[in-house]
């Protein structure tokens, strides 16, 4: 099988919608989670890959299942044997027959020296967005409840939610730069541009990924997403 293409960042970023749009510019991500109350489009993640291989995984070294709190260490992470099997069996099963592949995981950032281990030729794509506005949707995001618990924010030395996700961005902030130094193929995206109208870093993107750009269904799946945040602006 081909390396695949990795897309990570923190959760409420907008990893759902970059991994969409690879999608539709020609990467197989086999069975994907489909929309939901906090993603109308879809999560566009592989659920078999989430729920039997990373969920388990974390379990297995006792740290929160949707990253959140606590998370991993990463100086301490056990590298389990068979992951790249695991993940290219799933893809197979899924109906993979050659070609450029995908997998999206916000979580894949806080423990990314096993995809690294498994796959050290795939290609990275860490989005990213204003820390502000990732704070503001936790707060207001139903399944991100970690700092809602006052023993967690006294854990990690911060007094409320806010502080909580600020905290939580900044241990995000950390892996990337660490991916990056260590020399990973990466390349970083702002979602947040394109509500400008600014698809430039975008297409760059999923040229280096070694896929096809169509802009006009690019278009046809962002543009309704976006208008709403045009008119917040």
């Amino acid at each position: 099988m081909k390396s695949p293409i990795l897309i990570t960042g923190c959760a409420r970023s907008g990893t759902s919608m970059v991994a969409g749009i690879i999608h539709i510019c020609g990467a197989f991500g086999g069975k994907m989670s489909g929309p939901n109350s906090n993603n109308a489009k879809g999560m566009f993640e592989n659920a078999a890959i989430r729920n039997e291989v990373v969920k388990p995984y974390f379990a297995s070294i006792g740290v929160d299942r949707l990253g959140q709190f606590p998370l991993p260490d990463i100086n301490n992470l056990p590298i389990p044997s068979g992951w790249q099997a695991k993940v290219e069996q799933l893809i197979q099963n899924q109906g993979y027959e050659g070609g450029p592949w995908m997998y999206k995981g916000a979580k894949m950032c806080l423990h990314w020296r096993v995809w690294n281990y498994a796959f050290p030729n795939a290609k990275w794509i860490i989005v990213r967005r204003k820390t502000s506005d990732i704070i503001n949707s936790c707060e207001r995001t139903g399944f991100m409840r970690a700092f809602h618990n006052t023993t967690n924010q006294r854990a990690v030395g911060v007094k409320n939610s806010s502080e909580g996700w600020l905290w939580w961005v900044h241990q995000h902030e950390a892996r990337f730069r660490e991916m990056i130094n260590d020399g990973l193929n990466v390349k970083i995206v702002w979602p947040e541009r394109m509500v400008d109208g600014n698809y430039e870093l975008m297409k760059e993107a999923i040229e280096w990924a070694g896929l096809e750009w169509d802009h006009e269904k690019v278009l046809d799946f962002i543009e309704p997403k976006l208008w709403k945040a045009r008119k917040k602006k």
